[in-house]
């Protein structure tokens, strides 16, 4: 790569680091917890400050507030620019500035609302996700200054963390504020705090409501039961029939995959059941490596059942029972392919007749990068010089649905998806925290990025 070069990037990183860390500290403490309200105070203040962070950094960065679908006040987003030349790439950062709820704060070791430094890590919600991505953004700018030689614009979001409703109508409202040649997403992570990653692909995923109905009222079970089977068991029959004895869902027409462009490094199992608190006695479910399984091969999980709780039951045949099934899809799937899929095959197996109905809930598309393109060899070329070893790219079970929206809506944009966590960071969790060593070695990697770009 040419431009300013490694030791000049890590340097002016070095000088700046006092100022990224009193940024993440101050993000924390505004405590922005989108599930308040993402019309909330708290929330506008929470994008006043990320707005006033970027301009100290030589962005033209606003606060605005969407507006949903439906007419409504939406959240408080941050939009802003700096055009250095007309003719040079344009890249789009993105981050975003809500954070999850701390449902309960004596499950944290720390204060959760206060950063706290501790054993080269720094603690508090938000550290990771997404308060790095945004302090990642904010470095890398510092560091190329003046030397910047691509156009930058900037999007933070404020309301990652509630399924951005109003995410579509805000980009249509402000297309050429995300019109752009590549968008950087730092919303996901590394392998490890030492080794750095892209991230290849994104599941994408769908719901469905399931209502299985067997009687017209409850009936007792003494008088009735035998030939009769309670709603709750003819549910868990036809739960069962998705999958074949491996526990893979087997359900036609619902597609698998591999990790895009190969598999680097497969997960190591052992710590999968570690970080997952899998009890001993359990057996991983699937064949194939364990990174397809979580990355790129379809999942159901049963994420609601409506039963009469054990306390206070008594002996009656339960008449209809309700479940919600939440499908991951491959990245490559349209969702709603999928999600025909499954009701064909459930409507197909409903055990011994039994009545099953159907209620559709929204898709969101996956996503697979290209790495053959140019700009992934330059991103990992950086992450290459920034961390001292070779990235291994890895892909991700969950979703980020706006990453196809924003294909779809400017389709010559690459992606590349980046970002500040790692398996010890506990994003959504209690004691969520950022590493310090690889914040600052993430910072280097997108200032490098950004100047390879330009040259």
């Amino acid at each position: 790569m040419t431009g300013l070069g490694l030791e000049e990037i890590q340097g002016r990183v070095g000088a700046d680091w006092a100022r990224i860390i009193d940024l993440l500290k101050g993000k924390i403490a505004l405590g922005s917890v989108s599930a308040k309200g993402i019309t909330g105070e708290h929330m506008r203040n929470s994008a006043e400050f990320v707005a006033e962070e970027l301009t100290k950094v030589g962005i033209d960065a606003r606060v605005v507030q969407s507006t949903n679908a439906d007419g409504t006040p939406g959240a408080f987003e941050v939009i802003g620019s700096r055009i250095v030349d007309e003719t040079a790439p344009t890249v789009l950062l993105y981050a975003h500035h809500d954070v999850q709820p701390v449902p309960d704060p004596t499950a944290w070791e720390t204060d959760p609302f206060t950063g706290v430094e501790r054993d080269g890590r720094l603690y508090g919600r938000g550290s990771a996700d997404d308060g790095g991505g945004i302090a990642i953004h904010s470095g890398a700018l510092h560091a190329l200054g003046d030397d910047l030689k691509v156009n930058i614009k900037v999007f933070i979001e404020g309301e990652e963390e509630m399924g951005s409703p109003s995410f579509i109508p805000f980009i249509e409202a402000h297309k050429e504020e995300f019109d752009s040649d590549l968008i950087i997403v730092a919303d996901s992570g590394n392998w490890s705090d030492r080794i750095p990653s892209l991230t290849t692909s994104l599941r994408g995923n769908t719901d469905l409501d399931v209502t299985v109905k067997v009687l017209e009222h409850p009936v007792h079970s003494g008088q009735f039961g035998g030939p009769i089977l309670d709603s709750n068991t003819l549910a868990a029959m036809l739960i069962a029939s998705m999958y074949n004895d491996k526990g893979e869902l087997a359900v036609p027409g619902i597609e698998g995959g591999q990790p895009v462009g190969g598999l680097q490094r497969d997960l190591d199992p052992d710590q999968v059941r570690k970080d997952a608190g899998v009890v001993d006695s359990y057996r991983l479910a699937g064949t194939d490596s364990l990174a397809s399984r979580l990355w790129t091969k379809p999942s159901a999980s049963i994420i609601g059942f409506d039963a009469h709780p054990v306390e206070g039951s008594f002996n009656v045949l339960a008449d209809q029972t309700r479940f919600r099934i939440s499908l991951r899809t491959a990245p490559t799937q349209r969702p709603e392919e999928a999600q025909k899929a499954l009701v064909d095959f459930l409507r197909s197996h409903a055990p011994l007749g039994a009545q099953v109905e159907f209620s559709c809930g929204e898709n969101g598309m996956g996503w697979a990068m290209d790495p053959d393109s140019q700009v992934v060899r330059n991103a990992e070329e950086a992450m290459r010089q920034a961390f001292g070893c070779d990235p291994v790219n890895k892909g991700e079970g969950g979703s980020i649905p706006f990453i196809p929206e924003l294909k779809r809506l400017f389709p010559k944009a690459q992606v590349l998806v980046t970002g500040p966590e790692d398996p010890k960071g506990n994003a959504h969790s209690p004691n969520e925290s950022i590493s310090l060593y690889g914040l600052e070695r993430n910072i280097v990697t997108e200032a490098l990025l950004l100047d390879s770009l330009g040259n």
